[in-house]
Parts: structure tokens; sequence; C-alpha cells
């Protein structure tokens, strides 16, 4: 089959397309026919080895932890058959024509594989920081970095909740967040008295997915660190902000979690914005993108 591969850290350059060997499903798996794959940013921070001690890489390996696909072999013991399409969390790397995938849930028959694919990360990482920040029906939460995959799902599933969302973006966002109901403030030189302004009620919470600025203004908006949670700034532990990188839920909540967000989104209650879709030969592009920080969305591999 063909997969995307590296087999030194470095640049997107280190990455190439080759013919590999096909994996297959043990118990409890499933393989599927990749359509789609989703790229993330701790896809290039492996690439480049920053996450060495983190998370620990063996050559060759393929990029990728979302997949969406139809499920062309099934291990023994899982619930999920032949022909079956879904999405989940593959085992071996997404940018190839096939994955092994041990987390996974259906995927609604109206709902694109780009949408697919856009939400297991994203989804279950705006919910899980949301969760975290004890969010009720009323509160203020500043939300940086609102415009892309995690933000946008994260302003929305506020917004369901009750909760007023001010959200930090580009000013070429700023219409697409007023359509999602939240209030969008431009980054930069002057944030803290736009925050001000947009809020005079003040900030309960603040989440941060892009780790581009913004934190020092956040504490002060907050009077201390209290509340404020970041899923990409580097300094986090020098600002004394708590950090969340991974997953606490059990796998079955994970994919109840799926389940029902890929139901949102199908009837139409909950968007995925695409940033771009990149063919498999093109999946450095699709990193860089994903590198540069300014995807407004989810940038998604085609297989």
């Amino acid at each position: 089959m063909q997969a995307v591969v590296f087999t030194e850290f470095g640049g997107p350059e280190v990455l190439r397309t080759e013919e590999v060997a096909e994996p297959h499903a043990g118990p409890g798996q499933v393989r599927v026919r990749v359509r789609a794959a989703g790229v993330n940013p701790i896809d290039f921070k492996i690439r480049r080895g920053w996450t060495k001690g983190f998370i620990d890489v063996t050559f060759p390996a393929t990029p990728g932890m979302e997949v969406a696909g139809v499920v062309d072999e099934a291990g023994e013991g899982t619930e999920f058959a032949i022909g079956d399409e879904v999405v989940g969390w593959s085992a071996t790397g997404s940018y190839a024509e096939h994955a092994i995938v041990g987390n996974v849930a259906r995927k609604p028959a109206g709902l694109s594989w780009e949408q697919a694919v856009g939400l297991p990360v994203a989804g279950e990482t705006a919910q899980r920081v949301l969760d975290d920040l004890q969010l009720k029906e009323g509160e203020t939460l500043l939300l940086h970095g609102a415009a892309g995959a995690v933000g946008s799902i994260a302003a929305q599933l506020a917004k369901a909740a009750g909760v007023t969302v001010i959200g930090t973006a580009s000013p070429a966002n700023h219409d697409f967040l007023r359509g999602l109901g939240v209030t969008p403030v431009a980054y930069g030189e002057g944030l803290l008295d736009r925050v001000r302004e947009a809020a005079p009620q003040g900030i309960d919470a603040v989440f941060d997915t892009a780790g581009q600025g913004g934190l020092d203004e956040s504490i002060e908006l907050r009077g201390g660190t209290d509340r404020i949670i970041t899923i990409a700034a580097m300094n986090a532990g020098e600002l004394g902000i708590a950090a969340s990188m991974g997953t606490t839920g059990t796998p079955e909540e994970i994919a109840a979690g799926l389940t029902s967000q890929l139901q949102a989104a199908a009837d139409g209650n909950l968007q995925v914005r695409i940033a771009g879709t990149f063919a498999l030969s093109d999946a450095a592009k699709a990193q860089e993108l994903s590198e540069s920080g300014h995807a407004p969305g989810k940038v998604v591999v085609l297989v």
C-alpha cells in the first residue's frame, strides 16, 4: 500500500510517499481503507522530534492520529463489520491507504469524510478543556484561536451550554466567528483593552488553543492564573498556567463523545470548518499549513 513515511526527524521535506506492507487487524481492532486523515499540530511536533520522551517514534514512521474510512478487515471481538463507515484514532498512522483503528465510532451516512475526520481530536480536546474549566451558563469565556480546528468546535460547544464567548482571531476570520455567535477580537497590541470593551462584565475563564500570545493579558484579566488552560503554549509552566496535553477519559467515554459529536455534525448542529484538503502525495504541504499556525480550521489529507 501507499503511505507517507519519515525515517529521520526534520522539516516537511523528510516526508515521502512509499510502498509499505499492509497492516492487519488484531483482536478488538478494525482495519480501514482510509478515505480521510486528519492533520494535527502534534504531527509536525513528532516529525521534528519535539515529543521525545512523551511520544516515542520507531522509524520508518507514518504520521497521523485521526482516520475516517471503510472497514475492510475486522479482528476478533469487534462490533464492526466489513463495509462499515467509521471514524476514530489510528494505531498505525493515518496518512496511508490502510490503517488499524482501535477506538472507533460509526460515521453517520450524511456526513462527509472531511467533516467526520475533523472531529476525533478537536472534539475530544475542546470538550475536555471546557469540562476542566467548569464553565456554567451565563459565564464568559475568552477563547484564543477561536477560528481554528479546536477553537471553532470549543466555541460552538460553549455557546450551546449558554456561555458567552469572546474569541481572538485574525480580522479575516471575524465574520465566521460572528456566524457562530462569538464576539471576535483581534490579536496583538491593545488586546487587553479590546477584550475589556467586548466583555465589560469580566472574563470567567480562558481557553488558549493557539499558543501564540495573549496569556499575559489573560492573567491580568483573570487577576491570576486560575481557570486558564492552554493546549499549545510552550511557556505554560513558566507562567504557572495549566496545560492540557492528553485525553483523560476511558476509551468507551471517548468513543461515546465522538459518536455524539458526529451525529450533531450530521444534523447540522455542529460545524466542522475545513481549512484545506490535500492528496496523500502532498502531505508535506498539509503539515506546512498546520505548522504555520494560521490554518482557518481543519487540515485534511484525502486518500
